[in-house]
């Protein structure tokens, strides 16, 4: 089930170390990975979680991400998290980006460098340091998840050292750490002019807005557990509401998008209906479309022209 090309993973689940709501400048260090991610073309994005788990659905509830716990959240690995979030992607997307919470400063920049890079991982690299987000390819991902040996994530990739590339960066974002203050407000400026982009809030709506990001993200979840009501869990949405979305939507499209089974062994189930499945893919290829062409304008309008850098 393969509605997009590139997935991300943010793990924010250990209690012990995890700072997802560290605030650096106006906005929670987690809320600056989801919108790097996204600036990127991301989607879907999923945040593993389990610090501050409820205050993190709350802040990120309307971005259109997946929440997945980890269970054994008081001081996990870090391999234990990025698992968790590769399994639920294998399969969805061709590449996967992966990155830790704690390191929320390198720039969409950056990452879409990693992203244009080829190779089946691509670590950024700067001032002789690795660093994060690191770029997964499909091809890899069994492999990580099915590792067993000593030295969690680190020791995984280095056992692939030949499929590995580094990538020099000029960003030392990849690698300051939310346990440096200092340096998290000295890079603030230049994170923020790199956050700059433009955002286009794509709807659908006759006399109100009947579909967006967030009943996209509604469908996504049904098609994937076959449920509305794990759907809403993963996306911290209540039930009855999704239904009304899900109705309304067939309202004004005139057609079934979810198809409803009731009854058997194991209970009743919800999937999306062939021109459910169809709507999806196609409104997601729109956003593509309009994503690209947005970036590009943008940077032909306003950075060539001086307008901002």
């Amino acid at each position: 089930m393969k509605i997009s090309r590139i997935g991300g993973v943010i793990a924010a689940a250990s209690k012990k170390d995890a700072e997802p709501l560290l605030q650096i400048g106006t906005i929670p260090i987690i809320k600056r990975i989801v919108i790097s991610f996204q600036q990127a073309g991301i989607f879907p994005i999923v945040v593993v979680t389990g610090a501050e788990e409820d205050e993190v659905k709350y802040q990120l509830s309307s971005y259109g991400v997946i929440f997945i716990p980890n269970e054994n959240c008081e001081q996990p690995e870090l391999i234990d998290s990025v698992k968790i979030g590769l399994k639920y992607l294998l399969g969805k997307c061709d590449r996967l980006v992966f990155t830790p919470v704690n390191v929320p400063m390198f720039t969409p920049v950056t990452l879409n460098s990693l992203l244009a890079a080829r190779g089946d991982i691509v670590t950024p690299f700067c001032n002789g340091k690795g660093g994060h987000p690191i770029v997964l390819s499909e091809a890899v991902v069994p492999e990580i998840i099915a590792y067993s040996g000593s030295g969690g994530l680190k020791a995984a990739i280095s056992s692939m050292a030949d499929r590995r590339i580094f990538l020099p960066v000029n960003d030392p974002g990849i690698f300051i750490s939310v346990r440096d203050c200092r340096q998290l407000e000295a890079h603030l400026a230049e994170h923020n002019r790199a956050l700059l982009h433009p955002t286009v809030q794509l709807n659908l709506q006759r006399e109100s807005v009947f579909f967006n990001t967030r009943i996209k993200l509604l469908l996504y979840l049904i098609l994937d557990t076959h449920s509305v009501r794990s759907a809403c869990d993963r996306m911290a949405l209540s039930y009855g509401k999704a239904w009304d979305m899900l109705n309304k939507l067939e309202a004004e499209t005139g057609y079934p998008i979810a198809e409803r089974k009731h009854g058997g062994k194991r209970g009743g189930n919800t999937t999306l209906t062939p021109q459910g499945l169809q709507f999806l893919r196609t409104w997601q290829k729109l956003e593509d479309n309009i994503f690209q062409f947005t970036q590009k304008e943008f940077s032909v309008l306003f950075r060539d022209s001086g307008l901002f850098r």
